[in-house]
Protein backbone atom coordinates (compact mmCIF):
# COMPACT_ATOMS: atom_id res chain seq x y z
CA UNK A 1 0.00 0.00 0.00
CA UNK A 2 1.25 3.25 -1.21
CA UNK A 3 2.47 5.88 1.65
CA UNK A 4 1.44 8.93 0.81
CA UNK A 5 1.82 10.74 3.91
CA UNK A 6 5.46 10.13 3.03
CA UNK A 7 5.50 11.24 -0.34
CA UNK A 8 3.71 14.12 0.46
CA UNK A 9 7.10 14.71 3.28
CA UNK A 10 9.31 14.22 0.44
CA UNK A 11 7.90 16.86 -1.95
CA UNK A 12 7.85 19.49 0.57
CA UNK A 13 11.84 18.47 1.48
CA UNK A 14 12.83 17.71 -2.27
CA UNK A 15 11.00 20.07 -4.33
CA UNK A 16 9.50 22.89 -2.52
CA UNK A 17 12.13 23.78 0.11
CA UNK A 18 14.55 23.46 -2.49
CA UNK A 19 13.37 26.36 -4.53
CA UNK A 20 12.44 28.95 -1.50
CA UNK A 21 8.93 27.81 -0.83
CA UNK A 22 9.24 28.02 3.30
CA UNK A 23 6.36 29.91 4.46
CA UNK A 24 4.79 27.91 7.19
CA UNK A 25 1.15 28.36 6.12
CA UNK A 26 2.06 26.79 2.87
CA UNK A 27 4.25 24.24 3.74
CA UNK A 28 1.59 23.13 6.32
CA UNK A 29 -1.35 23.33 3.68
CA UNK A 30 0.83 21.32 1.27
CA UNK A 31 2.11 18.90 3.58
CA UNK A 32 -1.45 18.14 5.10
CA UNK A 33 -3.86 17.91 1.59
CA UNK A 34 -4.04 15.01 0.26
CA UNK A 35 -2.79 15.77 -3.35
CA UNK A 36 -3.22 11.88 -4.35
CA UNK A 37 -7.40 12.70 -4.21
CA UNK A 38 -7.06 15.46 -6.49
CA UNK A 39 -5.86 13.37 -9.82
CA UNK A 40 -7.90 10.97 -12.46
CA UNK A 41 -8.52 7.56 -11.18
CA UNK A 42 -5.40 5.52 -11.68
CA UNK A 43 -3.07 8.33 -11.59
CA UNK A 44 -2.53 8.90 -7.68
CA UNK A 45 1.39 7.89 -8.32
CA UNK A 46 1.41 10.98 -10.41
CA UNK A 47 0.57 12.91 -7.66
CA UNK A 48 4.15 13.45 -6.01
CA UNK A 49 6.13 13.48 -9.13
CA UNK A 50 8.02 16.56 -10.35
CA UNK A 51 5.94 17.03 -13.13
CA UNK A 52 2.72 18.12 -14.05
CA UNK A 53 -0.08 15.16 -14.38
CA UNK A 54 -2.21 14.89 -17.70
CA UNK A 55 -6.06 15.97 -16.73
CA UNK A 56 -7.40 15.30 -20.33
CA UNK A 57 -8.80 17.83 -22.98
CA UNK A 58 -5.18 19.59 -23.22
CA UNK A 59 -5.43 20.46 -19.28
CA UNK A 60 -2.84 19.31 -16.56
CA UNK A 61 -2.55 19.98 -13.18
CA UNK A 62 0.86 21.80 -12.49
CA UNK A 63 3.68 20.86 -10.78
CA UNK A 64 3.94 21.24 -7.04
CA UNK A 65 7.05 23.31 -7.07
CA UNK A 66 4.93 26.26 -9.44
CA UNK A 67 2.02 25.76 -6.85
CA UNK A 68 3.88 26.22 -3.69
CA UNK A 69 5.99 29.06 -5.35
CA UNK A 70 2.62 31.09 -6.42
CA UNK A 71 1.33 30.66 -2.79
CA UNK A 72 4.22 31.13 -1.21
CA UNK A 73 4.97 34.72 -3.44
CA UNK A 74 1.32 35.74 -3.29
CA UNK A 75 1.30 36.00 0.23
CA UNK A 76 -2.36 35.21 1.03
CA UNK A 77 -3.99 36.11 4.87
CA UNK A 78 -7.01 35.42 6.11
CA UNK A 79 -8.66 38.95 5.40
CA UNK A 80 -8.21 38.39 0.80
CA UNK A 81 -10.63 37.62 -1.18
CA UNK A 82 -8.87 35.14 -4.20
CA UNK A 83 -10.64 34.04 -7.17
CA UNK A 84 -9.41 30.96 -8.63
CA UNK A 85 -8.95 30.55 -12.77
CA UNK A 86 -8.79 27.18 -14.08
CA UNK A 87 -9.54 25.40 -10.77
CA UNK A 88 -9.09 22.03 -12.54
CA UNK A 89 -9.76 19.45 -10.02
CA UNK A 90 -9.49 21.41 -7.32
CA UNK A 91 -6.56 21.51 -5.52
CA UNK A 92 -5.33 24.22 -5.39
CA UNK A 93 -8.47 25.83 -4.18
CA UNK A 94 -8.21 23.48 -1.64
CA UNK A 95 -4.90 24.65 -0.35
CA UNK A 96 -6.12 28.42 -1.09
CA UNK A 97 -9.33 27.95 1.39
CA UNK A 98 -6.89 26.87 4.16
CA UNK A 99 -4.68 30.49 3.52
CA UNK A 100 -7.82 32.84 2.47
CA UNK A 101 -11.00 34.41 4.14
CA UNK A 102 -12.83 33.63 0.91
CA UNK A 103 -12.07 31.65 -2.20
CA UNK A 104 -13.88 31.75 -5.50
CA UNK A 105 -13.46 29.16 -7.81
CA UNK A 106 -14.27 29.05 -11.69
CA UNK A 107 -13.30 26.02 -14.29
CA UNK A 108 -14.58 25.49 -17.62
CA UNK A 109 -14.59 21.45 -18.37
CA UNK A 110 -17.71 19.78 -16.44
CA UNK A 111 -15.04 16.60 -15.88
CA UNK A 112 -13.30 18.76 -13.41
CA UNK A 113 -15.69 20.54 -12.02
CA UNK A 114 -17.23 17.01 -11.23
CA UNK A 115 -14.00 15.83 -10.00
CA UNK A 116 -13.69 19.11 -7.55
CA UNK A 117 -17.11 18.16 -5.91
CA UNK A 118 -15.99 14.96 -5.43
CA UNK A 119 -13.75 16.32 -2.96
CA UNK A 120 -16.06 18.63 -1.43
CA UNK A 121 -14.71 21.68 -3.51
CA UNK A 122 -17.18 24.24 -4.85
CA UNK A 123 -16.05 25.36 -8.21
CA UNK A 124 -18.25 27.23 -10.88
CA UNK A 125 -18.45 25.93 -14.23
CA UNK A 126 -17.91 28.85 -16.43
CA UNK A 127 -16.19 30.72 -18.93
CA UNK A 128 -12.46 31.10 -17.25
CA UNK A 129 -11.69 34.23 -19.30
CA UNK A 130 -15.37 35.78 -17.65
CA UNK A 131 -14.18 35.00 -14.19
CA UNK A 132 -16.92 35.64 -11.34
CA UNK A 133 -17.94 38.88 -11.51
CA UNK A 134 -20.50 38.95 -9.15
CA UNK A 135 -18.58 37.44 -6.37
CA UNK A 136 -15.75 40.69 -6.42
CA UNK A 137 -14.18 42.57 -6.24
CA UNK A 138 -11.05 40.39 -5.38
CA UNK A 139 -7.44 41.04 -3.22
CA UNK A 140 -6.00 38.43 -5.50
CA UNK A 141 -6.21 36.80 -8.71
CA UNK A 142 -4.61 33.09 -8.80
CA UNK A 143 -4.20 31.14 -12.20
CA UNK A 144 -3.98 27.84 -11.92
CA UNK A 145 -1.44 27.25 -15.17
CA UNK A 146 -0.23 29.29 -17.48
CA UNK A 147 -1.53 32.54 -19.05
CA UNK A 148 0.01 34.87 -22.00
CA UNK A 149 -2.66 38.11 -21.45
CA UNK A 150 -5.31 39.09 -19.21
CA UNK A 151 -8.75 39.40 -20.53
CA UNK A 152 -9.97 43.53 -19.46
CA UNK A 153 -13.22 41.90 -18.08
CA UNK A 154 -11.02 40.36 -15.17
CA UNK A 155 -8.96 42.62 -14.90
CA UNK A 156 -11.46 44.68 -13.43
CA UNK A 157 -12.71 42.22 -11.52
CA UNK A 158 -9.48 42.93 -8.49
CA UNK A 159 -10.14 45.58 -6.16
CA UNK A 160 -7.93 49.07 -6.44
CA UNK A 161 -4.05 47.65 -5.83
CA UNK A 162 -5.18 43.79 -6.20
CA UNK A 163 -2.51 41.68 -7.71
CA UNK A 164 -2.75 38.70 -9.32
CA UNK A 165 0.13 34.99 -9.89
CA UNK A 166 0.27 33.19 -12.48
CA UNK A 167 2.91 31.31 -14.79
CA UNK A 168 3.42 33.95 -17.76
CA UNK A 169 4.21 32.34 -21.06
CA UNK A 170 5.76 34.69 -23.77
CA UNK A 171 6.93 32.33 -27.12
CA UNK A 172 8.09 29.84 -25.19
CA UNK A 173 8.58 28.14 -21.18
CA UNK A 174 6.98 30.13 -19.09
CA UNK A 175 7.73 32.30 -15.70
CA UNK A 176 6.10 31.78 -11.64
CA UNK A 177 4.98 35.82 -11.60
CA UNK A 178 3.23 37.33 -9.03
CA UNK A 179 2.36 41.56 -9.75
CA UNK A 180 -0.36 43.64 -10.83
CA UNK A 181 -1.94 43.60 -13.96
CA UNK A 182 -0.95 45.74 -16.45
CA UNK A 183 -3.04 46.58 -19.64
CA UNK A 184 -3.50 42.91 -20.90
CA UNK A 185 -0.14 42.28 -19.11
CA UNK A 186 0.78 40.12 -16.02
CA UNK A 187 3.63 42.63 -14.42
CA UNK A 188 5.59 41.68 -11.28
CA UNK A 189 8.10 40.08 -9.74
CA UNK A 190 9.37 36.65 -11.07
CA UNK A 191 10.48 33.56 -10.73
CA UNK A 192 12.03 30.55 -12.08
CA UNK A 193 11.38 29.25 -15.21
CA UNK A 194 9.03 26.52 -15.42
CA UNK A 195 6.67 23.97 -18.68
CA UNK A 196 2.68 24.81 -17.54
CA UNK A 197 0.15 24.16 -19.97
CA UNK A 198 -1.75 27.33 -21.13
CA UNK A 199 -5.23 27.94 -19.99
CA UNK A 200 -7.84 28.19 -22.62
CA UNK A 201 -8.89 31.42 -23.59
CA UNK A 202 -5.59 33.28 -22.30
CA UNK A 203 -3.85 33.16 -25.33
CA UNK A 204 -2.09 36.44 -26.86
CA UNK A 205 -3.87 36.95 -30.31
CA UNK A 206 -1.16 36.43 -32.79
CA UNK A 207 0.05 39.12 -35.28
CA UNK A 208 0.03 37.98 -39.07
CA UNK A 209 2.95 39.52 -41.09
CA UNK A 210 2.28 39.96 -44.66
Amino acid sequence: MTDFTTLRATMVASQLRTVGVNDLEVVAAMTEVPRENFVPAGREMLAYADAAVPLGNGRAMVEPLVTGLLLTHARITRDCRVLVIGAGTGYATALIGRLAGRVVAVESDPSLVALSAAQGIAVQQRVLSEGAPDDGPYDLIYFDGAIEAVPAGLAAQLKPGGRAAAVVRSGGPGRVTVGRIVGDALVGETFIEVDAPLLPGFERAREFVF
